[in-house]
């Protein structure tokens, strides 16, 4: 299939016209390579078709250049072709030394001086015996490849197009753009004679649909249409050669194959470019090589330097490059798809690769060229002996670290590692790099690193402070070894009180370590929480240090509930005021001090402090990624925002699911949360037969698996099974010293289940025993709860009060689903009536925004009229219709924010309110109402 050549086509009609008629000419067909000469070429006869004409054909090749009279042999082959062999000369004009000449192997062809040549007799007598075919038909002479003709071929050939009067002939030469040297006096000669110069245009986007059509059968996609047209530029080849690596890989042309399409390298193009460059002049191939490595956007005068050319020749050589058809523009040095990249790569030998990016290193680096590019380029040496390799990986490293491209910082780093000269402190300082580039991504080599470094320190100090660059675990059990090496460095250092200035940092932080280590153990909790007494009430937070300190003396007062909620969030908040939002903090005990907010239902002020720090991270797929997420999932859950923490905790649990240790536990906590308040069996379910089972023993997950299972059991009425879960859970608990009524809501659950089995005596000890814990505690939110289950398990008006008592203790509290959940008893309890009717449009409104839809439910059942539910035409705001509009359309949160350029609070704003006008549950019921709200 020809597309988009009917003007060249018409151009060689006319010639053939002229030809016939006794004025002959050359036509010259040019192009870059895989622009579709050749298939051009062979269209031609076809104008020809009912008519008489001789058509000689010729193919050109590299390897037939040394083969003498190799295109004029083909070319007479063709003219001889059906004619008996015995009938050869008289079709040659009788010419018997002629025919000898051309077409017996045993007559060398040699000049006085050796060269291959063509005796003049010959050059005329070929050309007579063409005038006198041409006088009974006329001729189309075709030449492929004209670049690749044989010396005496060529001679002819030029010595034919000047003397075409007189014949009735059309010559037609295919040449490939990048051939025209001053060198080649022959070639340049056959061009100079043309009258007609053809030169195809690539492909436009129309002709690139008929060709996908072509190849599979079926109209391609638009958006893959329009890849394969950028991809390949409108040229033939490289488009039939992308098509041809889909179809055999099954591929269909459709818009998700876009990617594909962008990044496919054909092989078999490959290797065609590849033997297009090898026959190029050597500055053509260096310049090429010096492009490969340096990239297109490198400066033209370090190209040049690196490929060894002055400016002109360097402008010369970009231009035959472009002819060849290996740049996208003539001035610009970028090759036209990454497969001419491949190509020029496959043409160079390995010790070539290396050579050329060592001398790049080396030039970018004496040009003062940012370390990143320098250290690119020795990231493809194997060794290198320049004495400054290792400073620029490593300030390359830093750059990519600030970037938040820890994975890049650690290959720059490993890298500088090879370098043999590296020893003692020097080369611990370089491991150490390393394992803090690694401990975001890959944790356990973090440590190994850092057990390779300590040894070669000379100071307690700086083995003490090597030690801090591994990780914590916030939640869960730290590795043995881990915990061994901060005790061994620990001992080596010495306290704290002995020391003075960084050492002294470095000891608080290795104490901070080792307390947080034995969280598990009832006397390191107790122990713990008498020294942060010892600390006095205004505890000194100035350093890092002392925050971190006071951060984990301060969790183990949050897990047994020895001090009040309201003097946990103010030395919380304290701390949060003195610390700076950044996402290192993540790689501290610090965000301990979230699940103590959490804890003491004080929530509302670290959402801001909170979006700074995701503001500050620009990791992917990291374990900060992971507990970031994990802290937004928290405290959005003790907001009683379950459809927007689910999101954040399921994010969460993908990012763990190649972290485990480091953020597995905390994750699987948030997830269990979020399920538990869903009620949603299904995710329950999928947190039991997830990884958590087999990869932990940690009492923070034992617990939440412990929960999810009496949640199970109890959602398929086995109430009993649930109980006894749920009470062994508090066992353990209470025997860990694990006591905080609000991270871990056990009695409230526990008594309802006895209520339900038929044990209202137990029931209402667990209550009363609740009751207590929550009034220690503090918290409005574990309170208002303990509440309402007494409440549930006391009737008339004293259970009426206990719930009014609920709701107005839970109006202090951050937690909207709890005051929705404890509405709704009291609307019940309240019976028909103007007040009921008031709580229970109250509760149906919080209970959308938390978009929880079964309490939706149950409030809309209680109420009996629906009032929970505000009429599709509520009126929204312009802001919260545009906010609504942008969910439907599938965007999220932050994507939303973007587009508004505001923040993720603003848009979590927006659509609690549309939420709580609508009456919806959440982000899939309002946007199965946005079509009727267009209406």
């Amino acid at each position: 299939m020809l597309l988009e050549r009917e003007a060249e086509l018409a151009q060689a009609a006319e010639a053939l016209k002229a030809g016939a008629a006794g004025d002959s000419s050359l036509v010259l067909l040019t192009g870059p390579m895989g622009i579709g000469r050749t298939a051009l070429l062979q269209q031609l006869p076809m104008l020809a078709e009912g008519e008489e004409i001789h058509v000689l054909r010729a193919n050109a090749a590299p390897v037939e250049q040394d083969f003498a009279l190799g295109v004029v042999r083909q070319l007479f082959d063709s003219l001889l072709t059906g004619v008996p062999e015995e009938l050869h000369e008289c079709r040659l004009g009788g010419e018997g030394d002629l025919y000898r000449t051309v077409f017996s192997d045993d007559a060398p062809l040699l000049d006085d001086g050796g060269t291959l040549t063509m005796p003049e007799e010959a050059l005329y007598g070929l050309r007579s015996a063409l005038a006198a075919v041409s006088a009974d038909s006329p001729l189309l002479i075709l030449v492929d490849d004209l670049q690749w003709v044989d010396a005496p071929s060529l001679r002819w050939l030029a010595f034919l197009v000047k003397r075409l009067h007189g014949l009735r002939a059309v010559v037609v030469c295919a040449l490939r753009d990048g051939y025209r040297r001053p060198g080649d006096p022959l070639l340049r000669e056959v061009v100079d004679a043309a009258r007609r110069e053809l030169r195809p245009a690539p492909l436009s986007l129309g002709a690139t649909k008929e060709v996908i059509h072509e190849q599979f059968g079926v109209p391609g996609d638009e958006e893959f249409a329009r890849a394969c047209h950028e991809t390949s530029a409108g040229n033939p080849l490289f488009l039939k050669s992308v098509l041809a690596d889909l179809a055999m890989s099954g591929l269909r042309p459709t818009a998700e194959q876009v990617e594909a399409v962008r990044s496919l390298r054909p092989a078999l193009l490959r290797e065609r470019l590849a033997g297009s460059l090898r026959v190029q002049p050597r500055p053509a191939r260096d310049l090429a090589a010096a492009i490969a490595v340096l990239g297109g956007q490198a400066e033209p005068d370090l190209l040049a330097r690196l490929a060894g050319l002055d400016p002109i020749g360097f402008l010369a050589t970009l231009r035959d490059l472009h002819e060849v058809g290996l740049l996208a523009a003539e001035q610009e040095p970028r090759f036209l798809h990454r497969v001419v990249q491949d190509a020029v790569e496959s043409s160079m030998t390995v010790a070539e690769r290396e050579r050329l990016h060592d001398a790049a290193a080396a030039l970018l680096y004496h040009n003062g060229r940012p370390a990143e590019l320098v250290a690119a380029q020795l990231m493809a040496v194997t060794s290198s002996s320049h004495p400054w390799a290792v400073e620029v990986l490593r300030a390359a490293a830093d750059t990519a670290l600030r970037r938040g491209a820890p994975r890049t910082a650690a290959r720059y780093l490993r890298r500088a590692l090879l370098d043999g000269s590296l020893a003692g402190e020097g080369r611990a300082r370089l491991l150490i790099d390393l394992a803090t580039a690694e401990r975001g991504f890959d944790p356990a080599a973090c440590e190994r690193h850092i057990s390779q470094a300590i040894p070669l320190l000379t100071t307690p100090r700086l083995r003490a402070a090597a030690a801090l660059r591994i990780s914590p675990t916030i939640v869960g059990l730290g590795p043995p070894s881990a915990i061994d090496l901060l005790h061994q460095v620990a001992e080596d250092l010495g306290p704290a009180a002995s020391l003075e200035g960084t050492a002294r940092d470095v000891a608080l932080r290795l104490e901070a370590r080792l307390r947080h280590a034995g969280h598990e153990d009832p006397a390191e909790l107790a122990a713990a929480v008498e020294r942060l007494s010892a600390l006095g009430e205004d505890p000194a937070l100035v350093t890092a240090a002392e925050r971190e300190l006071t951060a984990v003396l301060l969790n183990s007062a949050v897990l047994t509930a020895r001090w009040p909620a309201a003097e946990v969030s103010r030395l919380a908040n304290r701390i949060l005021e003195r610390e700076p939002a950044t996402s290192e903090q993540v790689h501290t005990p610090l965000p301990l001090v979230v699940i103590g907010l959490v804890a003491a239902d004080s929530v509302r002020g670290i959402s801001s402090w909170l979006a700074m720090e995701q503001q500050t991270r620009r990791q992917g797929g990291t374990v900060a990624d992971a507990l970031v997420n994990v802290q937004q999932a928290m405290v959005l859950s003790a907001r009683g925002r379950v459809s927007q923490a689910r999101e954040y905790a399921e994010r969460a649990v993908r990012l763990a699911e190649v972290h485990w240790q480091e953020a597995g536990v905390v994750s699987t906590l948030a997830l269990t949360r979020v399920a538990l308040d869903l009620q949603d069996p299904v995710l329950i379910e999928r947190i039991l037969d997830g990884p958590g089972r087999r990869r932990s023993s940690s009492l923070a997950l034992t617990t939440t698996l412990q929960f999810a299972k009496a949640a199970q059991d109890a959602g398929n009425g086995r109430w009993t099974s649930a109980l006894e879960t749920l009470l062994a859970c508090g066992r353990q608990l209470e025997a860990s010293g694990w006591r905080n009524p609000v991270l871990f809501a056990w009695r409230p659950w526990a008594a309802e289940l006895h209520r339900r089995v038929g044990d209202p005596g137990a029931a209402g000890a667990l209550a009363e025993e609740e009751l207590l814990r929550a009034k220690e505690w503090g918290a409005p939110v574990a309170l208002g709860r303990a509440l309402r289950m007494k409440a549930r398990l006391t009737g008339g008006g004293q259970g009426v009060r206990l719930l009014r008592e609920s709701v107005d203790v839970l109006r202090a509290s951050a937690d909207e689903l709890e005051l929705a959940r404890t509405l709704l008893l009291l609307g019940r309890r309240l019976g028909p009536g103007g007040e009921a009717a008031a709580v229970l449009q109250e509760a149906g409104g919080l209970a959308a925004a938390c978009g929880v839809p079964w309490l939706v439910e149950r409030i809309r059942a209680a109420d009996g009229s629906g009032a929970s539910a505000a009429p599709p035409e509520a009126a929204l705001t312009r802001t919260e219709r545009t906010v609504a509009s942008l969910v439907g359309r599938g965007l999220t949160n932050q994507e939303a924010a973007a587009e508004l350029g505001v923040s993720s609070r603003a848009i979590e704003k927006h659509l609690t309110s549309s939420y709580r006008k609508l009456g919806v549950s959440g982000r899939r019921e309002l946007i199965e109402l946005l079509p009727r709200m267009d209406s």
